[in-house]
């Protein structure tokens, strides 16, 4: 059992074929397709969700406040190997997260007026533009800075410093923005949105 969940990709491979048949379990209970579809769609955009604020929550709650304590000799092993790897899914999980999410907005014909904070449509929009916001500080402040501070682009001790902080400053502004940001979520798949 161990060589096999050992593996992440055979772990993932389980869990979709695992998934690939609650979604048949489901179509030959009778269940309309294009709502199992809609279903798949939602859990795949909740899903890149997860990855995305868990590790946007690893790095708020865990990797920051951990690395002034680290000895300077240990940096490297975060610097040069897990936070590369921490961010190249999270800012892909980001995009996917986006993109699902819009698809599905665009899809049940409330992308507009959840945009332009139509009625019934403002917590879901507020939330949208949460989620947009967040996505471009990923994409456009967090991982340019961050490319400076680990030293994947070259950039001397003071320009290091300087895109830690700002990359430090804008991970936690989606922290606090993603607070509201799942409210409105949760709150608008409930029928309690506004």
């Amino acid at each position: 059992m161990a060589n096999i969940l050992g593996n992440l990709s055979q772990a993932l491979i389980i869990g979709l074929v695992l998934l690939a048949g609650m979604i048949g379990f489901n179509l030959s209970a009778g269940a309309d397709g294009a709502a199992v579809v809609m279903g798949t769609l939602r859990t795949a955009h909740a899903w890149a969700g997860v990855l995305w604020i868990g590790l946007l929550y690893y790095f708020n709650f865990v990797q920051i406040p951990t690395m002034p304590s680290v000895p300077a000799e240990l940096k490297p092993g975060v610097t040069k190997y897990i936070a590369p790897k921490a961010l190249l899914f999270f800012r892909h999980s980001a995009l996917l997260t986006v993109i699902l999410g819009l698809g599905i907005a665009g899809h049940a014909g409330y992308l507009v007026p959840a945009l332009t904070f139509g009625e019934g449509f403002r917590v879901i929009g507020i939330g949208m533009w949460l989620g947009l916001i967040m996505a471009f500080n990923v994409w456009f402040l967090i991982w340019p800075n961050q490319k400076i501070a680990l030293g994947i682009v070259d950039g001397d001790a003071d320009a290091k410093a300087k895109a830690g902080k700002t990359a430090m400053i804008f991970s936690r502004t989606n922290f606090i923005l993603s607070f509201p940001m799942l409210y409105c979520m949760i709150v608008q798949g409930n029928g309690l949105g506004a």
